[in-house]
């Protein structure tokens, strides 16, 4: 579970901004929305998020920055060599963004210990990293670096309550690569939990076509086929039942400019190998026969949301925390609704998921599925850098039309349109 994320000079953020998951102390929704975590001495978290913004103000990069450092954690110590630059993305207007730290920092919850995890990176090295862990609601500091910008000379601190090889780990480290990825891939058994965090986080970015794999082996589970269908019933989808069949690949056909050499070399690598289809079974009308539909044949809509399917019962068994940007550019407002609905449901989300998305869609604010501290806003200040702030610091009035009142610019996070004269 998430319990806030910080970035800092990555994009359109200048300065430290935070998205924090802890639950405010007012009653409502406290019971749907909220949820007490298995950890002493936390706040209630909420189980989902959304931010709103105008276009351009960085509700976008702030997924991005979430998605650089899943990325850095999960790859940086096997996908790149001694000297390669890191491929972060400074903020570029302020004169001193190229030569500063980026900083990503989140706090989190894994198998029962909350832990504190960040790191700053330059493009050529990692400057600073840290992890911090809290078991039984104590903090124990299990390893730092740092490095001197000077003589750049790194400086480690383990501490006690930290096991393992942790002198071979150090010396395996490189200058552009974190010690976590590293340690990990040299099987440090104690570090597992905090990689593994990474590992479960689903982030979904703008624009990007979700893979269907996942959903179709769900369904060739029967009980997990059956949750798939509940869901996609529950979204209004005419479905009946759900196939899974293999057909070998057979009489390729290409196109008529392709080479010789590719042909025989594509040909090679696929004929006779064995894909996966989905069908759906529909019933006919007047009729007690059925028939089955290829899902490539399905509404653009209907796929989308088969591909949905399987990270969100993900998210509901095992406690996922998923991240989706501009979640209404593929959903339906009531469709929308009916996905915060299975979030908020307390006998669905047993595992205490969390979603996080960003949208347009203003409705939403006065639907009385969300709580006022669920409700974020982004907006660019004075200098063009993004700040991220929670619907709470305006104290709205309890009965106050949101939507009505955001829309008028009471709480900021809204486009300047102009006049424009052609």
């Amino acid at each position: 579970m998430l319990i806030e994320f910080s970035v800092k000079n990555y994009r359109s953020f200048w300065g430290t901004q935070t998205l924090s998951m802890s639950a405010g102390p007012t009653k409502d929704l406290q019971d749907a929305n909220t949820f007490t975590p298995s950890v002493e001495g936390l706040p209630r978290l909420t189980r989902s998020a959304v931010v709103y913004g105008a276009n351009g103000s960085g509700k976008s990069n702030l997924i991005k920055a979430l998605d650089f450092m899943q990325e850095f954690v999960l790859s940086s110590s096997k996908e790149s060599q001694e000297g390669e630059r890191i491929k972060r993305a400074p903020f570029l207007l302020h004169a001193d963004g190229p030569s500063q730290e980026s900083e990503f920092e989140v706090v989190f919850v894994e198998d029962g210990i909350r832990y504190q995890y960040g790191f700053s990176v330059t493009g050529t090295r990692v400057t600073h990293e840290w992890l911090l862990a809290y078991p039984g609601n104590r903090v124990q500091r299990w390893f730092e670096r740092s490095c001197n910008s000077e003589k750049e000379k790194e400086v480690w601190y383990f501490g006690a309550k930290f096991s393992g090889k942790k002198k071979t780990w150090q010396e395996s480290t490189r200058s552009n690569a974190l010690f976590l990825s590293t340690a990990v891939q040299l099987n440090s058994e104690q570090l597992q939990s905090v990689y593994r965090w990474f590992q479960r986080l689903v982030i979904i970015g703008h624009g990007e076509r979700i893979d269907r794999d996942f959903t179709t082996e769900n369904c060739e589970n029967e009980d997990t086929c059956k949750d798939i269908l509940e869901f996609l019933k529950g979204a209004g989808i005419d479905v009946d039942e759900i196939a899974v069949k293999e057909r070998k690949l057979e009489n390729l056909k290409f196109p008529s400019n392709i080479s010789d050499d590719l042909k025989n070399l594509l040909q090679k690598d696929f004929l006779g190998k064995s894909i996966k289809q989905v069908f759906f079974k529909h019933q006919l009308a007047n009729s007690t026969d059925s028939t089955l539909f290829p899902l490539s044949e399905e509404s653009d809509g209907t796929q989308k949301l088969f591909a949905y399917a399987a990270p969100w019962r993900d998210l509901l068994h095992n406690g996922r925390v998923l991240i989706v940007d501009e979640l209404d550019n593929s959903f339906h407002p009531h469709l929308v609704r009916y996905l915060l609905r299975l979030i908020h449901n307390t006998e669905k989300n047993l595992a205490n998921g969390q979603l996080i998305f960003s949208t347009h869609d203003t409705s939403i604010l006065d639907s009385k599925i969300l709580r006022r501290d669920q409700i974020w806003f982004m907006e660019k200040d004075s200098d063009h850098a993004t700040q991220l702030f929670p619907l709470t610091d305006f104290h709205p009035r309890k009965n106050e039309a949101l939507e009505n009142g955001y829309l008028q610019g009471r709480f900021g996070a809204l486009p300047y349109i102009g006049e424009v004269k052609f």
